[in-house]
């Protein structure tokens, strides 16, 4: 367990990194960077411009960067996801995988085990396994975040 936190960490950090590169690099409408299912055996890039952009049906936009099983046997997937002000994502919902929710811009208000947490730029939301939870964007601007899901059902 101690190894899968440090990894989980270490991915938060370099997302981190990666979506404030990402502010100043021009959208794209490529394809996907990194096949649905893929093994992750070696290191690579995720380039922003080679990431397709999904408008979401609450007028936001998401981009898959990575879904796959990493040669310690985990599966991950990362997307990036941008949230207009006063939306949540989905409704409330479990999760069947454990999340890490990079947030880069915005403030979202994360709801959980009967509790209600405010996240803004630089922030983490951690959500573990089979937690009953909801985000919303509760800031003046749209909220930017990347979800990092580990486990579970992110090897389907």
């Amino acid at each position: 367990m101690k190894r899968l936190s440090s990894c989980v960490l270490g991915v938060a950090g370099v997302v981190l990194a990666a979506m404030t590169t990402m502010a100043a690099v021009a959208q794209g409408t490529q394809a996907p960077a990194q096949p649905e299912g893929a093994a992750l055996s070696s290191s690579r890039a995720f380039p922003l411009e080679q990431m397709a952009v999904r408008k979401t049906a609450n007028g936001g936009e998401s981009r898959n960067i990575v879904r796959g099983v990493l040669k310690t046997g985990e599966g991950v997937a990362l997307h990036e996801s941008v949230l207009p002000v006063g939306l949540s994502p989905n409704a409330g919902h479990a999760i069947q995988h454990s999340e890490f929710i990079v947030v880069s811009e915005g403030t979202l208000e994360f709801e959980h085990d009967g509790k209600s947490e405010t996240v803004g730029p630089g922030g983490v939301i951690y959500v573990a396994y089979g937690t009953f939870h909801k985000v919303k964007n509760v800031g003046k601007v749209p909220a930017k975040y990347v979800v990092v899901a580990i486990g579970g059902d992110t090897k389907k």
